[in-house]
């Protein structure tokens, strides 16, 4: 079955079209637009009304790409700007008017669900044991579990790499003090982490991808650490120029590096970038539905 997956995140929307067997997830198309809507959250704790507009003209035309390849069914899901905006059924209904399907605000627990399905769905042979870290814009879910059962440990908390720039290092270059409470208020919110130890860890997202660029897959805590002091000291354009992260992406990735470091440093494994999360898993759920109301 083909289907179309609009995901509406704090950073992106992004689109993927693809055709579902099973767990199989092959893409047809995929599309990205940084709308940046945890800027507005940050700062207004809500968005505003020309981010409303911006957000329904790019999700209209999403969902005109999904259709015209081939989607059967199109569904939109919303992470943590929908969850941690004052006016987030605004933008839930603004999206429903834009793309004339279904949106699903997901829970933190939904979406560190979703993502250790697509991700684990696309390894070639899983172990025992994985863990998947979706660190968005946001919001950042860690979820442990077994192939075939699922995930049983799901932790979500509001360590985006958005938010965590935008709360503590929202500078070209990051006072010291900015970084130790950047690290402090990360350490907070995982205090009372003890996840399962698992065989395998994967990482999905944009910063996720972004960190393979500089430091190759997969990474550890140590590298994670050295990366985090070298953007401490750099412009976000020297991370532009030298491995070809988008701008975007680079005014972030120090406060995502952060939030994987730590991590890392708790899983006590190496991190591999995954080749799936998200999209894919809740490309497999919208199929699987489907095909059981037919």
């Amino acid at each position: 079955m083909k289907v179309g997956v609009i995901d509406v995140g704090s950073n992106t929307a992004r689109l993927l079209v693809a055709s579902v067997e099973g767990t199989s997830v092959s893409q047809l198309r995929r599309e990205r637009h940084y709308l940046r809507l945890g800027n507005d959250v940050h700062t207004f704790s809500r968005i505003t009304p020309e981010k409303l507009a911006e957000t329904e003209a790019v999700a209209r035309r999403l969902a005109r790409l999904a259709r015209k390849a081939g989607a059967e069914r199109l569904e939109t899901v919303v992470t943590a700007p929908g969850r941690q905006a004052a006016n987030g059924t605004a933008l839930i209904a603004a999206l429903e008017s834009a793309t004339g399907a279904a949106v699903v605000q997901l829970s933190g627990h939904d979406e560190g669900r979703l993502a250790w399905e697509g991700a684990v769905a696309r390894m070639e042979e899983p172990p025992e044991l994985v863990a998947v870290i979706d660190l968005g814009g946001g919001s950042c879910e860690l979820a442990v579990g077994t192939p075939g059962l699922g995930p049983r440990w799901v932790r979500s908390i509001d360590a985006g790499a958005l938010r965590i720039t935008r709360a503590h290092l929202d500078r070209r270059r990051p006072a010291s003090e900015q970084m130790v409470a950047a690290r402090h208020h990360i350490r907070q919110l995982i205090a009372d982490f003890d996840p399962p130890r698992p065989d395998a860890a994967l990482v999905v997202g944009g910063t996720a991808r972004a960190v393979e660029r500089v430091l190759g897959s997969p990474f550890d805590a140590e590298q994670l650490e050295g990366l985090a002091a070298t953007l401490e000291r750099v412009a976000p354009e020297w991370i532009v120029a030298s491995h070809g992260v988008t701008a975007e992406r680079a005014q972030t990735l120090l406060g995502g590096t952060l939030v994987l470091a730590e991590l890392a440093s708790r899983l006590d494994t190496t991190l591999e970038v995954a080749r799936g999360g998200l999209r894919e898993g809740a490309a497999i759920m919208l199929a699987r539905a489907a095909l059981a109301a037919a």
